[in-house]
């Protein structure tokens, strides 16, 4: 397989990954959820998972943003979809764009509502759609959230509507 022809993912964590505790109702990590996801959409395209971490965004530091940063520049895909929590998506973005990584096309996505919660989640739909779009975008960093796709510097999250939309930042 030619190193251009596979789309590397890298998993950060956020509301995507959570798994619920029945018990005491608290949300955390145990395993990434992206290999039956894929499965389960019975997905053909040729795959390279990778996990950085299993964190909330919110708990997200410089240093594990360097850790994206760094994993992104030595892959040898030129396609990249990060999952990562929704609260600092965005930021996150900034770095990688700050980072100047050449000639990739890198996709960030994620949940509001964790794949584990079944039909509620946005997962699958926002995760479908960041596979479409990493293989269809010109180089560059993106955000791929409820069916769209917009470039790092043009999108923010609605806190109030748990939405992303379109905002050029200033």
């Amino acid at each position: 397989m030619n190193d251009r022809d596979y789309i590397q993912i890298l998993i950060t964590g956020g509301t995507f990954d959570k798994e619920y505790n029945y018990v005491t109702g608290n949300l955390y990590f145990k395993d990434t959820h992206l290999p039956s996801m894929l499965e389960r959409g019975r997905c053909s395209l040729p795959v390279d998972i990778r996990t950085l971490m299993m964190i909330d965004s919110l708990d997200m530091t410089d240093a594990d943003r360097e850790i994206i940063i760094h994993n992104c520049r030595r892959a040898k895909s030129d396609k990249i979809l990060v999952t990562h929590g929704t609260d600092t998506m965005v930021q996150t973005a900034k770095c990688l764009a700050d980072a100047n990584i050449k000639d990739k096309t890198i996709v960030l996505t994620g949940a509001l509502v964790p794949y584990a919660f079944g039909n509620s989640s946005d997962g699958f739909f926002n995760l479908g759609n960041a596979l479409a779009y990493v293989q269809a975008l010109p180089p560059g960093v993106y955000v791929a959230m409820n069916g769209r796709a917009y470039k790092w510097n043009e999108v923010k999250k609605n806190r109030k509507t748990g939405y992303f939309e379109y905002h050029i930042s200033e």
